[in-house]
């Protein structure tokens, strides 16, 4: 049983991309005030199934030796895209962020955290509990 198997990979660059989530809707809270001042959105799940797709069918086919590989290439160069919101209701100072929205997202991105951590907990719980039975 290995320990960085794909389950862990996937599993720790969720908790790497849910704790910058949790940064820029930190700073998004933080300049709500601030004139001109974009929210920004991170999105990573995308890029984490298609790291994670185990069947082949959200890999895009290279079939062209000029052709990029996106999206290939596992959890080794997994980038999460980066934005500025558009949506929402602009102030007339130009800022866009909705605070209440961002705590609620702010919430929900912290449970997910949080189920994460445990799931790598069981994980790693599994494989002690595999070593220590081997006596």
């Amino acid at each position: 049983m290995k320990i960085d198997d794909k389950t862990m990979q996937a599993l720790t660059a969720s908790l790497k991309f849910r704790q910058l989530r949790l940064e820029l809707q930190a700073s998004n809270i933080a300049n709500a005030e601030t004139p001109g001042y974009k929210a920004k959105k991170l999105d990573f799940e995308d890029a984490l199934a298609r790291a994670l797709d185990v069947d082949g069918q959200l890999a895009m086919k290279a079939s062209d030796s000029q052709h990029f590989n996106v999206g290939g290439g596992g959890f080794n160069n997994l980038q999460p895209e980066i934005y500025e919101d558009s949506n929402g209701i602009v102030s007339p100072d130009g800022n866009n962020v909705d605070r209440d929205q961002e705590m609620a997202e702010m919430a929900e991105n912290k449970h997910m955290y949080d189920a994460t951590v445990q799931l790598i907990n069981k994980k790693l719980g599994l494989l002690k509990y595999a070593v220590g039975s081997g006596q």
